[in-house]
C-alpha cells in the first residue's frame, strides 16, 4: 500500500524509521492514513482491517471528536488571530514607620497611615498574523495611585503591581501597543508607541519571583523599564544574545522642550545588553544612557526618584548606568532555591537641578551611586505548586558627591544615603488560575541622605524605618 499509494506520512520530522519496532497503534494510524487513497479492496487489506478493527474505530472516533471541538472553538472565538490573557490583582495591606526623634515618623504616618485595599487589572490581546510575529495590545486599570503602595512619600515601598499605571485611578488606558517580528532566523525587531524597555530584551536576567512584590527587585541598575515610544532589535545565536533598544517616555509630544524623539525633553533611555544563557543559569551585562529620565528606582533623599530632580521643567539630568545580573536554577524543585543577583552603578551629570523647598539648587556632575540585590526563589517549597521567595538589597544610594561643595555643605562630607530593603513572601497556588501571596518587607533608613522634611542633616539614630505587610491575590485567565 505504501509503495502503490504513497500514503505514509511518517513521524513529525517527515521520516519513516523502518528499523524501529512498530506498535499496534502506529500500525493502525498508518493504515488509517491509507484508507482514503485505496481504490481496490484486496484480501490483504481485508485482513488488515479485521486485525485493526478496534484501533481504527477508536482512531476515527477521536478524529471526529477533535473535529467537533475545533468547529465549536472556531464558532465561539472572537478572533482567529488573537488570544486574550488577563491578570487581576487584589492587594490589602499597610505600612508602619519608626525611628527615634525623627519628625518624619509622624509625617509618614499621617500621609500613609491607613490600611488600603487596591486592585490592578491587565488585559493583553496577543495577535499573530504569521505565527511568528506578535502584535500586543494591553489595557490596564488600577487604583494604587494614591495608596500607600503607589504614589506615597517614597518610591522604595512601591509595589510592582502599582508601577506605571494610568495616572488617574479607575481609568482604562493603553499600557502596551507594540509589534514584534523576526528578521531572518537570528534577529527579532520590536517597534511600538507604547513599548517598555524589557519588552525589547532577548533575556530578562532574573528569576527572583514569578509574581514579584516590591518594584525595586525588578528594576535594578540599568533596568529602569522606561515606557513610551521606542524600537529595539535583538540577535540570538546558540547561547549568546545581544539586545539594543531606545525608548522615549515623551515620544508622543510635539514640543521638543517637553517631548519628541531624541530631543532634550524626550525623557529617553538607550540600552545595550549582552547575555549568555544555559539551561539552568544565565548572566548578562548591560549599559543604559538616560536623558532627563534617570533609572526610575534611583533615589535621592531616599524619597524622591532621581527622575524628579530636574524639577521645574529642567531636563539637564543625565545618567550613565552599568549593571551585571544573573541567575542560577537547581535541576529539581523543592528545598534548593534558585538564586538571582545583580549589581548596578550609576553616574549622574547636570548643570544644576532644583532640590526642592529648603534644599536649593544643586549640581549632579560627578554624583555616583550603586545598588545591589540577591533573591532566592523556592518552587514547590513545602507543597508542590507553591513558591517561597526572599530578597535583600540596596536601592541606588549615593556613594560620592563628585566634589561639588553644595552637597557637603548640606549633608556633610560623607554620604549617608544607604538603605537596606528586605522582603519575604510565600505564594499559595490555590488553583491553576488563582494564587494568594502573603508578604512582609522592611526598609531601613527609608529617607537616606535627608532625614528631615527640610533635608537638613540628621543626627545619629534619626533614621526612618518602614515595615510593611500585605496579602496579594492574583487571578489569571
Amino acid at each position: 500500500m505504501v509503495e502503490r499509494y504513497g500514503c505514509v506520512a511518517g513521524y513529525p520530522n517527515s521520516t519513516f524509521k523502518g528499523s524501529q519496532p512498530l506498535t499496534r497503534w502506529e500500525a493502525a494510524a498508518l493504515l488509517n492514513a491509507c484508507l482514503d487513497r485505496i481504490t481496490e479492496v484486496t484480501d490483504e487489506l481485508k485482513r488488515l482491517m479485521e486485525e485493526f478493527k478496534k484501533e481504527l474505530a477508536v482512531l476515527r472516533g477521536r478524529v471526529d471528536g477533535l473535529e467537533a471541538k475545533v468547529g465549536e472553538l472556531e464558532a465561539n472565538q472572537f478572533s482567529t488571530t488573537t488570544k486574550l490573557r488577563g491578570v487581576a490583582t487584589f492587594v490589602v495591606g499597610g505600612n508602619s514607620f519608626g525611628g527615634s526623634n525623627n519628625p518624619l515618623v509622624e509625617f509618614n504616618k499621617a500621609a500613609q497611615g491607613a490600611v488600603t485595599f487596591n486592585y490592578d487589572l491587565r488585559l493583553a490581546f496577543d495577535t499573530s498574523f504569521s505565527g511568528k510575529d506578535l502584535l500586543r495590545t494591553e489595557l490596564r486599570a488600577g487604583n494604587f495611585q494614591v495608596s500607600r503602595f503607589g504614589a506615597g512619600t517614597t518610591v522604595l515601598n512601591l509595589l510592582s503591581n502599582a508601577w506605571q499605571q494610568p495616572p488617574t485611578a479607575d481609568t482604562v488606558a493603553i499600557n502596551r501597543l507594540l509589534y514584534q517580528f523576526p528578521i531572518g532566523s537570528e534577529f527579532t525587531a520590536t517597534v511600538g508607541t507604547k513599548v517598555r524597555q524589557d519588552d525589547m530584551l532577548a533575556l530578562w536576567p532574573t528569576v527572583c519571583s514569578s509574581d514579584p512584590i516590591l518594584a525595586f527587585f525588578v528594576h535594578n541598575g540599568t533596568y529602569s523599564v522606561n515606557l513610551g515610544s521606542g524600537a529595539g532589535l535583538w540577535w540570538k545565536r546558540n547561547n549568546f544574545s545581544v539586545s539594543a533598544n531606545y525608548v522615549s517616555a515623551n515620544g508622543n509630544q510635539g514640543n521638543p522642550n517637553l517631548g519628541g524623539i531624541g530631543t532634550s525633553g524626550s525623557q529617553s533611555t538607550g540600552t545595550v545588553q549582552l547575555a549568555y544563557t544555559q539551561p539552568r543559569w544565565a548572566i548578562s551585562t548591560a549599559y543604559t544612557y538616560s536623558q532627563s529620565q534617570g533609572p526610575n528606582m534611583g533615589t535621592w533623599n531616599g524619597a524622591v526618584p532621581l527622575v524628579a530632580l530636574g524639577g521645574g521643567g529642567n531636563t539637564s539630568l543625565k545618567t550613565n548606568a552599568v549593571s551585571i545580573n544573573g541567575y542560577w536554577q537547581p535541576s529539581t524543585t523543592g528545598w534548593t532555591p534558585s538564586i538571582s543577583a545583580g549589581w548596578g552603578y550609576i553616574s549622574y551629570s547636570s548643570d544644576s537641578f532644583d532640590g526642592g523647598p529648603g534644599v536649593g539648587s544643586f549640581s549632579a556632575n560627578g554624583l555616583k551611586s550603586q545598588s545591589w540585590f540577591v533573591g532566592l526563589n523556592g518552587k514547590d517549597a513545602f507543597v508542590k505548586g507553591n513558591e517561597l521567595g526572599a530578597a535583600v538589597g540596596q536601592a541606588p544610594f549615593i556613594t560620592s558627591y563628585g566634589g561639588y561643595s553644595g552637597w557637603e555643605n548640606q549633608f556633610g562630607d560623607t554620604p549617608r544615603d544607604s538603605n537596606f530593603i528586605t522582603e519575604l513572601c510565600y505564594k499559595f497556588q490555590i488553583t491553576d488560575n488563582i494564587s494568594v501571596t502573603p508578604a512582609v518587607f522592611y526598609i531601613s533608613n527609608l529617607n537616606g541622605q535627608g532625614q528631615q522634611p527640610t533635608a537638613n542633616v540628621a543626627g545619629p539614630g534619626q533614621g526612618l524605618n518602614n515595615f510593611g505587610a500585605l496579602v496579594k491575590t492574583t487571578f489569571k485567565f
